[in-house]
């Protein structure tokens, strides 16, 4: 079959020259040039077949579909990750990136304070590349239109004016960090102030032997703040407060500050953690003034929640023992599942509020004695659950 269509082509061809020659046009060499040999494939039905196959299995082989999620970047309900650790969220293998021709990119958690939707400083802990001035870094990812820009959860901003560099910092012997920021520094509005103070003090104090934060501005330092003059000439530290809420005592001097953690929420429902501080009786037994503050729930004028019924009760004074603090509620702490199971939120928020207390490693939370409780999302509490190494990271 394929050698009758070969000649019936050239047949053609010698056709075509004889009439154009006959025409008064050149040879056949003009319609030679015009027309391309017949091209010949010389693979049977039967191997195009089997080719064709091979290449379709091929194909299905590299279809890969299902690409992983990204994490939410915010709370997660197990309570058995309390913990924070995080362990195989998102790394990639060493070998893998090496297969890959890349470098392995060291990473580290940062807990960035930043301002949420409420204009209430909150946690925010996100992976970043390591540098080896964690503070430099730390302090960089809270300015405005700087690195920390693509990695801002949902409501959130940071709280440094656009362009502010920071031109050094330093770390003494007694734990207190000195930044020294550019002139832009300045350029922030008036109701950011204690804003700035509180994001800037909470995120380096998380640092190893920082505890006490000093600024300056073109190598001069600050005694007050720029704007609205707040004294800064000692240095700042945690317990100048965050979230301050207002209370109604006149004697200040007789009330010492306390921490409480409540929730929050972004506007896609995702639930975080917010500290506020609140002033108690100083004579009030501080693990059991903080429990007695979380149960009265957040400030009315804020838009805090709570998960605690009002109904919870401690039922005996806390105990602190080798760092472990143990809390022991009535049945009302008990308010998922029918009245079975804790919720986890609830857990999360005695934990965080109580191990800001000095000395305060573990909470130990019992139900009339019992240790043994089942949380809601599915977990049986029987240990201590320590603080976790990041707050509001996705997950514990």
């Amino acid at each position: 079959m394929r050698r009758f269509k070969l000649k019936s082509v050239w047949w053609l061809v010698f056709v075509a020259a004889f009439t154009l020659s006959a025409c008064g046009s050149d040879p056949v060499e003009e319609v030679l040039d015009e027309v391309d040999p017949p091209q010949i494939n010389y693979i049977d039905n039967d191997e195009e077949l089997e080719l064709e196959m091979e290449m379709e299995a091929a194909d299905e082989g590299n279809d890969v579909t299902g690409e992983a999620e990204d994490d939410d970047g915010m709370i997660g309900d197990s309570v058995t990750d309390l913990d924070g650790d995080g362990e195989g969220d998102g790394e990639t293998e060493e070998g893998e990136a090496e297969e890959k021709g890349g470098p392995v990119m060291e990473t580290a958690m940062l807990e960035l304070y930043l301002v949420d939707k409420n204009g209430l400083v909150a946690p925010q802990s996100l992976n970043v590349p390591k540098e080896d001035n964690e503070l430099k870094q730390a302090v960089s990812h809270l300015v405005q239109e700087g690195p920390v820009t693509e990695k801002l959860p949902n409501g959130f901003k940071a709280v440094l004016p656009p362009g502010t560099e920071i031109l050094d910092t330093e770390v003494s012997a007694d734990g207190t960090a000195t930044i020294d920021f550019s002139r832009q520094f300045n350029d922030y509005h008036p109701d950011s102030e204690l804003q700035i103070l509180q994001s800037l003090t909470w995120t380096v104090t998380q640092l190893e032997d920082v505890n006490r934060l000093k600024l300056k501005v073109d190598g001069e330092d600050l005694d007050v703040m720029p704007q609205n003059g707040t004294p800064v000439g000692n240095g700042y530290t945690r317990g100048h407060g965050i979230n301050l809420e207002i209370s109604g005592q006149a004697d200040i001097s007789a009330t010492k500050p306390v921490v409480l953690y409540f929730l929050s929420q972004t506007d896609s429902q995702d639930t975080y953690y917010v500290p506020v501080t609140r002033r108690v009786p100083e004579s009030m037994n501080e693990y059991e003034a903080v429990v007695d503050e979380l149960l009265k729930g957040p400030d009315m004028m804020t838009q805090l929640l709570t998960d605690i019924r009002r109904e919870a009760a401690l039922v005996e004074e806390p105990e602190l023992k080798n760092g472990t603090l143990t809390v022991n509620f009535n049945e009302a702490l008990l308010g998922q599942l029918d009245g079975s199971a804790v919720s986890p939120d609830v857990l999360n928020m005695l934990v965080l509020s109580l191990t800001e207390q000095e000395g305060v490693e573990k909470v130990s939370v019992l139900v009339n004695d019992e240790s043994d409780l089942l949380v809601s999302s599915g977990e049986m509490l029987t240990e201590p659950v320590s603080r976790p190494d990041a707050v509001n990271a996705g997950e514990y």
